[in-house]
């Protein structure tokens, strides 16, 4: 039996440049098995994460949940839990669930689990939708987010050792970026139909719901497929001890402190919108807007970020710094110009925000896989996210009580961490390399 197809070669060859780095070592390099059917795994891993990219561009907590529950007649407390439960959930529980993945012999299982929860979750979500109303259905949202949030933690967990062990190392940021890129023309169109209002809107978000729910499904049965050799570790180490590897690894120690300076991608969104907002246009409006923007980012940068990652992935995470603090910094000189409510200025802003966003996103993801050692990918996963989880709930926090001294305060904040994290970067090692 073939152990790739000619479909699955071409697609290899046209996006990750072929085989180049067949040898098998502890650095990254794959086994023969792994080797021998690469252009599967690689084409499994594009299909699975591009769809599961589109059901979170639909889903999106702070753009779309936050208006279904305001549709719904949610009480505003319940919209202000939806960021931080998605969030905080899918990167907390990681150190209490990396050694039972890593105990599994092929992680791909807690993969597919993880995308299937997210699935059925997504599922409650539209079930709640159509037959609850006010703060019920408040809750009922709430309680499925954390659930959606701890499978994808799993998911998050999992992915990078199953990416490691099939993928050869100068090829990961193309699977991920690629996938990106892919998913990013769906988000677009659902942002399109957002901004005309048509179908009706509530229609069109339980619609698009429903899609993700079958996305995140599909995803688990096509990642299940993915020939994983089975991987024969040793002993797992306890939850508690794997934290010891701040103390035993100051690359470690040095890359969550560029990453978590580099959340400020992620949490500024929402200001650049409050400085654009003149109270024209309805939050809908603004909704479809952002998600346009976001996607398009993502359509025209990811693959090229990820490319760009397999070369040199601490490079990436020191431009997706430069970049964002460029628009951030240009988004205030706009608005001390008197042209945040401009039609044009936000928009260019925020999508060079996003391209930032997009670049920090692949630059972490394979930067993490490549500097952690072949059999502790879990460990160093689950450590790293555990403690970016809780730096975004600090820095969530910081940037709302900065914002009692107003916005413009806020993104300067959030500017200076992304310039603090571009020269951060400058003392990351470079765990990238070709033979």
């Amino acid at each position: 039996m073939s152990r790739n197809t000619d479909f699955e070669d071409e697609i290899f060859t046209a996006l990750a440049d072929g085989v180049d780095d067949g040898v098998a070592d502890d650095d990254g390099g794959l086994s023969e098995y792994a080797l021998e059917r690469e252009a599967a795994s690689f084409t499994r891993h594009v299909g699975s994460l591009s769809a599961t990219k589109v059901a979170d561009g639909l889903l999106d907590p702070k753009l779309v949940l936050s208006w279904l529950l305001s549709h719904l007649g949610a009480s505003s407390f319940f919209t202000g839990l939806l960021v931080p439960l998605r969030e905080a959930g899918s990167l907390l529980p990681q150190l209490v669930i990396a050694p039972r993945v890593h105990a599994l012999a092929r992680r791909k299982w807690a993969w597919a689990a993880g995308s299937l929860v997210q699935g059925l979750a997504c599922a409650g979500i539209v079930v709640a939708a159509l037959t609850l109303e006010g703060n019920a259905a408040g809750i009922a949202v709430c309680v499925l987010l954390t659930i959606l949030a701890a499978a994808r933690a799993a998911c998050s967990v999992s992915h990078k050792d199953v990416l490691r062990k099939t993928v050869g190392k100068t090829r990961r940021g193309s699977s991920t970026g690629f996938a990106s890129s892919a998913a990013s023309v769906g988000v677009i169109v659902f942002a399109v139909l957002l901004m005309i209002g048509a179908p009706s809107r509530y229609v069109l978000v339980v619609g698009a719901l429903t899609l993700a729910s079958v996305l995140w499904i599909g995803a688990a049965a096509l990642f299940a497929t993915i020939p994983e050799e089975a991987s024969h570790s040793e002993t797992d180490r306890a939850v508690w001890s794997q934290l010891s590897l701040l103390r035993e690894d100051p690359q470690l120690r040095l890359f969550i402190v560029v990453r978590g300076l580099l959340t400020a991608t992620a949490l500024a969104p929402p200001y650049l919108v409050l400085l654009a907002s003149s109270g024209a246009r309805d939050s809908l409006d603004q909704l479809g807007a952002l998600v346009l923007a976001s996607a398009l980012a993502s359509l025209v940068s990811s693959y090229v970020w990820g490319r760009l990652s397999d070369r040199s992935s601490r490079a990436v995470l020191q431009r997706s710094g430069i970049a964002a603090a460029v628009a951030l910094g240009a988004a205030l000189g706009l608005a001390a110009a008197g042209l945040a409510d401009t039609l044009w200025a936000m928009p260019v802003a925020l999508f060079v925000l996003m391209i930032a966003y997009e670049g920090v996103r692949q630059g972490r993801s394979t930067y993490l896989v490549d500097m952690a050692p072949a059999d502790q990918t879990p460990a160093y996963t689950a450590v790293a996210n555990t403690v970016i989880g809780v730096v975004l709930l600090a820095s969530g926090l910081f940037g709302a009580l900065a914002s009692l001294a107003g916005v413009e305060v806020t993104v300067a904040l959030f500017a200076l961490m992304s310039l603090g994290a571009a020269v951060a970067a400058i003392r990351l090692r470079e765990v990238e390399h070709r033979r």
